[in-house]
């Protein structure tokens, strides 16, 4: 073939490429369409359907001559017509070459036409049909004569006369005569004349069946086509007229140089660009492909029968159905060689071209500002024009779709990508060997790389990122087919108000589309989500969460932000300065500041983070900096923390066992969660009833701060709160006892507290430990200004609260206790402060230790109510009743006056009387005794202190020592006060009396008994049995007052029954007790409640203007009982009477404490005048005796006296002087 002067060099050149399309777009061609007589079947039907097809009603027809010039042409070897047009012209079909094939192969009514025998006879392929040798020579002559030939230009230029002036490079005389109509076929795309573009696309097919017809084809690429063995060039070879192949094999060449390393396979830059102008020219009509024409032949009437050819139509009709089960591999593989050259040519594609070129001449994408190396690659067209998009510009809708379509193409087949081949090949071999299809490859590719199937390279991980930049799924979910296909499920229920009305692979969508992938987000790890959608969608979120620009919202309403403080580049720019990651790390470090810190995020940005932040949350490889720097901490503690959200609660339980990295980065992000705990995804989904509930206020709030949080705490004991939430919350409550950061209110309120008066500590307990200890010792000291500041003692108290609701939250006292809670609290559960009070209840039975704690503890709640959970729960509503304005630190006293109201609960009047019985069990319980009593106790039971153990309980020993010296009258009017309420409350309940319980009580038998038992025992047991007093020692409530005891009604009959049952008590340590019991009762009638009921009538008549106390009342009545002249009530003068013989049975049996108690027990015996008279003799016989004997010690003489005399005045002149002398 001869060569094609200029426009073989225009032909070539990447202008005309790019005007060749650019023109086309105005072109609609019609399938099976002739035009000017050129057959009567078009070139984009199978010869088997030219009898049903038939043409289009025809513009005015050309003249007769051109029909028949048309028609007809040069015979073998250039011999001239023979005849004109089909009356009586050349006919191909009459040639004996052809004869018989024309008459086996094509239909009749064709036959007078040669182009249509010439395109019947080139489209045959079946094995069984192949034309003869000699015919293929003919064939090949004829068409080379068609193309080349000077005398076909005055054809070509009577049906293009208007297309040839329009077109300048085909006009110019310099166009050597007999290439007109290669000027034509290049130039196809601009032409916009019917009939003319009939003939030249007519023309186009016979030049596209073989390379050699193609201008300046076979010089550019004959010694590619030896070097790759792609066929012969020879002369004669048989189908020489249709050696599309040749062009295939050299597009395989193409192809694979791109995915290989090693250089064996290698294209020159001629045949390279030669290759992709043929493909660029064939973009339009798959018939001009006629590889993939052939190959897909049937596939195209299977699947693509009703699509109309041109504009590139079927090539994405094939496409779509690329993946289809029916779909024939050689049919596949040339879609796919067609494919990888649109990726590495964008202009291979028809459509794509047309409709974004304005588009890309807008943006600057076209050619003229292609970087170097880029070529036209179809991934760097992808970005500009995303970029585009990212930044808020205009892109037509058309040309919107078409990046949609090739995007989701770039994701179904990971074989378009050359890097994904050359990165990952060994991963593909291993891991994902099979899984071709549907975009499953790249899928599998991205579990490995989420480390869930092994690990994966570097570079394939980079590959992988790159793609994912360039088909952007994020921008759109239906980019990624086999996420699409995996959800479609769950956007048709958990999304359905997104997608509604959202027609599918609709451009104009893109932005429901955007939503409905965060959706799918929202609900990860619900009911509504299915397992594979799970996995696809978390494989797509671990690279969206690597690079910020990928999430199209994110990136459109931050980047002014990022811009602004992140200095950060365009879209699809890159700066290893700034990686990714980094831009939204500094996006969030931002989104927290407050306003005095400067330089806030939007709020619209803020919202956005705070979304990632959500996500992000729900899993733990959806943090790329948390992933990379936890990837040790992660297999070393939670290898085996496989459900959902758990890695990163493993990774707080473990925060002090974490290397540093780790523990400053989960730290970080505990205390961003602390102040938006909305973060927190699941434990937010988990707690949705009790926010809606209870915390919608708070919930509504854009700016968290902390308060959500505080909520949930407050209501975590709802009955409608769940077991998951409450989990979660206690969770959080437990991880923010590791750092005082991790409470943002408590950190917000008291970091300046904290810095002056506990630097260096850092766990919250601590801190709360140091802070209280401080306002305490400030508040004891009647300081005149608190060291804490006002905000910081009000949060420190919200803490304090939430502290005392469990164990757990306070590390110390649960860690002494751990053994004694498995031991005896092992089914209790942790909330409520349960195992607290499980502790609390068998105190005696703990281990020292943990005993030392729960007595600190007791103390502190005694000295601050508030602070006891189980009191403040019980008596919630009670304290609304009796004591709303009451301070804190006088709740319980303020309940204690109240417990015996009508009205209250009877819950909270156990639990009142409870911690009356504790605070009995010792005076420091009691801080209003010890106040009230701080001097008699020492200056009275400072024999009892001195034995006293710190954080042991003293078992009410100082109270009943107070509580003697109150029947003597002896205590200080406070004192007495305090000391006279309580007499009367355990005179009600002996339970409140704790000596008194201690050795008339059934425990104390248990354990009598028990240590009798034990070897130990058995010498106290011999010595009871010598003594015959092991009947007394065993003798107890039970068995005398048992019906009072089960009553257990808080009336004094307890008491009672012991008081008159008094001389049937063997045991010394409770017959002592009941004796005291009545010496306190003489003092006054109200510590004897059953007395005192019994007279109060009495007392109102006769004892009215007696005030009460110090026995005053208690002697009105005794004088009213032996006045004959007042009649008191039976009941009352019963009761008298049997106190009288109570006390005057203890006067006998008491002994006496002291010398006052002596005469006291003197005067009322009934042998007084008789002890009196004892006790006069005696003394007036020591009188006596004196005076007969005289002196007893040895008389001094003079001389000694006058010198001890004489060394006395020495003495006072010269200082003092020690002398040891008598």
């Amino acid at each position: 073939m001869a060569l094609c002067g200029r426009v073989r060099r225009r032909c070539l050149g990447p202008a005309a490429l790019l005007l060749l399309l650019s023109l086309s777009l105005s072109l609609s061609a019609q399938e099976g369409a002739g035009g000017g007589g050129l057959g009567a079947a078009g070139p984009f039907q199978s010869p088997l359907h030219h009898q049903q097809q038939q043409p289009p009603p025809q513009p005015a027809q050309p003249q007769p001559q051109q029909q028949q010039a048309a028609a007809g042409g040069l015979g073998p070897g250039g011999r001239g017509p023979r005849g004109g047009g089909s009356g009586g012209g050349w006919k191909l079909a009459e040639e004996e070459e052809c004869r018989e094939d024309v008459l086996r192969l094509c239909p009749k009514h064709s036959w007078a036409n040669n182009l249509a025998v010439l395109e019947c006879l080139q489209d045959v392929r079946e094995p069984d049909n192949e034309i003869s040798s000699e015919c293929n020579h003919l064939l090949w002559n004829y068409k080379a004569n068609l193309t080349t030939d000077p005398k076909f230009d005055s054809v070509a230029r009577d049906v293009c006369k208007s297309t040839i002036a329009e077109i300048k490079d085909c006009a110019e005389e310099s166009v050597k005569r007999g290439y007109l109509v290669s000027c034509l076929v290049e130039h196809r795309g601009n032409i916009t004349e019917y009939q003319c573009h009939q003939y030249i696309t007519k023309m186009t097919a016979i030049v596209f069946s073989d390379y050699r017809l193609i201008c300046g084809f076979m010089e550019d690429c004959k010694a590619d086509i030896n070097f790759l063995k792609c066929g012969s060039i020879r002369p004669g070879e048989k189908d020489a007229h249709s050696q599309g192949e040749v062009v295939a094999c050299l597009e395989k060449g193409l192809v694979k140089e791109a995915e290989e390393t090693d250089g064996r396979v290698q294209v020159s830059d001629r045949c390279k660009k030669a290759i992709l102008r043929v493909a660029e020219l064939s973009s339009d009509d798959f018939h001009l492909d006629r590889h993939l024409y052939f190959a897909c032949r049937d596939d195209r009437e299977r699947f693509c029968e009703n699509t109309q050819a041109g504009e590139g139509r079927v090539y994405k009709c094939l496409f779509n159905h690329k993946f289809e089960e029916s779909m024939s591999e050689k049919c596949r593989d040339a879609l796919t060689t067609r494919q990888k050259l649109i990726a590495q040519d964008y202009k291979v594609s028809y459509s794509l071209a047309k409709s974004c070129k304005s588009d890309l001449k807008k943006y600057r994408c076209n050619v003229e500002n292609l970087p170097r190396s880029r070529e036209a690659r179809l991934s760097y067209l992808l970005m500009c024009l995303e970029s585009a998009v990212h930044r808020g510009r205009q892109v037509s809708s058309e040309c919107q779709g078409e990046m949609l379509d090739y995007r989701r193409m770039l994701m179904e087949d990971f074989s378009l990508s050359p890097e994904i081949i050359l990165s990952c090949r060994g991963e593909i071999e291993h891991h994902c060997s099979g899984l071709h299809r549907k975009g499953r490859t790249l899928h599998c590719l991205m579990k490995v790389v989420r480390g869930e199937k092994g690990s994966v390279g570097l570079n394939c991980q980079q590959a992988l990122q790159t793609l994912i930049q360039e088909t952007d799924p994020g921008a759109d979910y239906r980019i990624d087919r086999a996420l699409n296909e995996a959800c479609e499920s769950v956007i048709q229920t958990a999304c359905k108000h997104i997608r509604s009305g959202d027609p599918i692979f609709t451009p104009l969508s893109s932005s429901n589309s955007t939503r409905i992938l965060s959706c799918l987000m929202e609900h990860l790890y619900t009911e509504k989500m299915v397992e594979d959608c799970e996995h696809r969608l978390l494989e797509l979120q671990y690279f969206i969460s690597r690079d910020w620009k990928l999430d199209p919202v994110l990136y459109r309403k931050c980047q002014g932000d990022a811009s602004r403080l992140c200095h950060t580049h365009g879209w699809n720019e890159t700066s290893e300065l700034m990686p990714p990651g980094a831009v939204f790390s500094c996006l969030y470090r931002h989104a927290y500041r407050t306003e005095e810190q400067g330089r806030r995020l939007s709020r619209e940005c803020r919202a956005e983070v705070q979304r990632i932040l959500h996500q992000r949350a729900m899993d733990v490889k959806l943090d790329p900096s948390l992933q990379d720097k936890c990837l040790i901490d992660l297999g070393k503690w939670c290898s085996e923390k496989t459900e959902t959200g758990q890695e990163l609660e493993c990774l707080q339980d473990h925060l002090d066992d974490l290397v540093v990295e780790c523990r400053d980065i989960v730290g970080n992000l505990t205390e961003l969660e602390s102040e938006d705990i909305q973060i927190e995804a699941l434990l937010m989904r988990a707690c949705e009833p009790i926010i809606q509930t209870f915390c919608h206020e708070v919930a509504d709030n854009q700016i968290d701060s902390g308060d959500l949080m505080e909520c949930l705490i407050q209501n975590k004991h709802q009955k409608e709160m769940n077991e998951k939430c409450a989990v979660g919350v206690t969770h959080f409550q437990l991880v923010q006892m590791k750092d005082f950061r991790f409470s943002y209110k408590f950190k917000m309120a008291c970091k300046e507290d904290v810095l002056k008066l506990c630097p260096n500590i850092k766990k919250k307990v601590d801190v709360v430990i140091c802070l209280s200890t401080t306002v305490r010792n400030d508040t004891l000291q009647d300081a005149k200004e608190h060291r804490v500041s006002l905000k910081c003692r009000k949060q420190l108290r919200v803490e304090e609260l939430e502290m005392s609701e469990d164990i757990r939250l306070e590390p110390e006292l649960y860690e002494a206790c751990k053994n004694d809670i498995k031991n005896y609290c092992q089914n209790v559960p942790y909330g409520n402060a349960q195992i607290i009070e499980c502790l609390k209840e068998i105190k005696k039975q703990l281990s020292t230790r943990c005993h030392q704690k729960v007595f600190k503890l007791q103390e502190t709640e005694m000295m601050d109510p508030e602070l006891d959970y189980t009191l403040m729960r019980v008596c919630k509503q009670m304290i609304k009743r009796f004591c709303p304005e009451a301070d804190s630190k006088n709740m319980l006293q303020c309940l204690k006056q109240n417990k015996n109201s009508e009205v209250m609960d009877p819950k909270c009047k156990q639990m009142i009387t409870k911690r009356q019985i504790t605070q009995n069990t010792d005076y420091r319980l009691n801080p209003v005794l010890r106040k009230a009593c701080k001097a008699d106790i020492p200056k009275f039971c400072q024999n009892i202190l001195s034995k006293a153990k710190d954080d042991t309980e003293l078992e009410g020993q100082v109270i009943s020592c107070l509580k003697l010296k109150y029947a003597d009258q002896r205590l200080s009017s406070d004192c007495e006060d305090q000391i006279r309420v309580i007499i009367q409350e355990s005179a009600l309940d002996y339970r409140l009396d704790p000596q008194l319980q201690m050795h008339c009580s059934e425990e104390r038998l248990a354990d009598a008994k028990s240590m009798l038992n034990t070897v130990a025992g058995r010498r106290v047991r011999k010595d009871l049995v010598r003594k015959r007093s092991l009947s007394m020692f065993l003798e107890m409530i039970t068995n005398l007052c048992a019906e009072e005891a089960a009553a257990q009604e808080q009336t004094g009959q307890v008491e009672e029954c012991l008081k008159v049952n008094l001389l049937k008590i063997k045991a010394e340590m409770c017959k002592k007790e009941v004796l005291n019991m009545l010496k306190e009762s003489k003092a006054d009638i109200f510590v004897d409640p059953v007395l005192h009921t019994a007279c109060a009538l009495d007392i109102k008549h006769h004892c009215a203007a007696i005030p009460p106390g110090r026995g005053r009342q208690m002697s009105c009545l005794m004088e009213a009982l032996e006045d004959k002249r007042v009649r008191l009530q039976p009941e009352c003068k019963k009761r008298l009477n049997d106190r009288i013989e109570m006390w005057s049975y203890a006067a006998k049996v008491a002994p006496a404490e002291g010398f006052s108690d002596l005469a006291m027990q003197v005067m009322t015996s009934p042998s007084k005048n008789y002890i009196l008279s004892v006790i006069t003799v005696g003394i007036c016989v020591l009188f006596l005796i004196g005076l007969m004997c005289g002196r007893i010690t040895k008389r001094v003489t003079r001389e000694l006296k006058d010198r001890v005399q004489q060394r006395a005045c020495w003495s006072d002149e010269n200082g003092p002087v020690i002398s040891l002398m008598l």
